[in-house]
């Protein structure tokens, strides 16, 4: 009995050191753990597309695998770009409004009032001995100073490095993927034929569940953007608001991130109201569009809290809503936002490993060999 307990101690040993050096390694090696990460999203979700094509006949010969493949990065590259497309007007109407707003004197004025009405009450309330005009000068001296103190040198340098990593990553996500829809489990089945046989029962089906649950989690996800972007969508349409493609896109992207990212969202499109709609005498009705814009998204928020997210989290996971709850919470303190959108993955391979072995143990005896 001893041995055997002493026996299960090590092997549960190795598996957490296991997982520490897997953790160790994901942090020290994080761009590439990144890339592989974002290019194992891209080749489950452009998969069956690339299967479908493959077995298409043209005279009777079946397309190439490889010519399958580059449809499938066509289609993706054509929907990432309608996506900015969408964008693009939004964005082209912002740099006018900023940029009108810089090169008139109004910006000059609504800076000066305010600011003039706060020197005149100090000096009246006798809270300051200074001279009129000094709240200005002091304004204009820090933002000059603020102005002057950036390394223009540092910050081109920085931006070209910037593009230079984006450019490498976007070539070592687009090869990973490539590999990854071409292999066919190749990787897979040589990993599997790594497992000693006494522990394959529990390694497969360990497998299996842990691709089940996450093919089913990113399905939901899918859906849920989907479900997002058309209800957000109708609804701005409805009440007339400009860019409400571009609105209900952002919101069902920034949606992945749990809890704060219908905030984010709902802020993007009363920041977009508000800044599209400077024509506007009113105060009244731009607080009407606010409150237009605050509605829908409320449907939004309710309609993801009540239907969608206990459907993907729950029932394509697996797991208790106060357990999904906690689980976000610990990746937001680990990782920030990026650990919030892994969270619920991570949880899953460990918590299905982790069931497995118990059940392998009970069942398959793996441990008393």
């Amino acid at each position: 009995m001893l041995k055997q307990h002493t026996k299960i101690a090590t092997i549960f040993a190795i598996i957490i050191l296991g997982i520490a050096l897997f953790v160790f390694l994901a942090w020290f090696f994080s761009n590439i753990f990144v890339y592989v990460i974002i290019s194992i999203v891209l080749s489950t979700i452009l998969r069956p597309l690339v299967n479908n094509i493959n077995k298409k006949l043209i005279l009777n010969i079946q397309i190439p695998r490889t010519i399958s493949i580059f449809i499938s990065f066509v289609v993706l590259v054509s929907v990432l770009g309608l996506f900015i497309f969408l964008f693009v007007p939004l964005i082209s109407e912002q740099i006018n409004v900023f940029s009108e707003l810089f090169k008139s004197e109004s910006i000059m004025e609504k800076i000066t009032i305010p600011i003039a009405k706060v020197e005149e009450f100090l000096i009246e309330s006798d809270l300051t001995s200074e001279k009129k005009g000094f709240l200005l000068d002091n304004a204009k001296k820090a933002a000059t100073d603020l102005l002057g103190d950036i390394q223009y040198a540092d910050l081109f340098t920085n931006v070209i490095s910037i593009t230079g990593s984006v450019f490498i990553g976007m070539l070592a996500v687009t090869f990973i993927t490539f590999f990854l829809l071409y292999e066919k489990g190749l990787i897979k089945s040589k990993l599997i034929k790594m497992i000693p046989n006494q522990y394959f029962e529990v390694s497969i089906a360990a497998v299996y569940k842990i691709e089940k649950l996450l093919s089913n989690y990113l399905i939901g996800l899918i859906f849920q953007m989907i479900s997002i972007f058309t209800i957000a969508f109708s609804g701005l349409s409805i009440f007339g608001i400009k860019y409400s493609a571009s609105i209900a896109l952002f919101a069902a992207v920034i949606n992945l991130i749990p809890y704060l990212g219908p905030i984010l969202g709902a802020t993007f499109g009363v920041f977009v109201v508000l800044s599209t709609n400077t024509h506007i005498p009113l105060s009244n009705e731009y607080f009407f569009l606010v409150a237009k814009v605050l509605s829908v998204f409320a449907v939004v928020q309710m309609t993801d809290n009540v239907v969608l997210q206990p459907l993907i989290f729950s029932k394509s996971v697996k797991a208790h809503p106060l357990e999904i709850f906690i689980i976000i919470f610990a990746g937001a303190t680990l990782a920030g936002i990026p650990g919030m959108i892994a969270a619920i993955p991570v949880y899953t391979i460990l918590r299905v490993s982790a069931i497995e072995i118990y059940k392998g143990y009970k069942s398959y005896h793996i441990f008393k060999i």
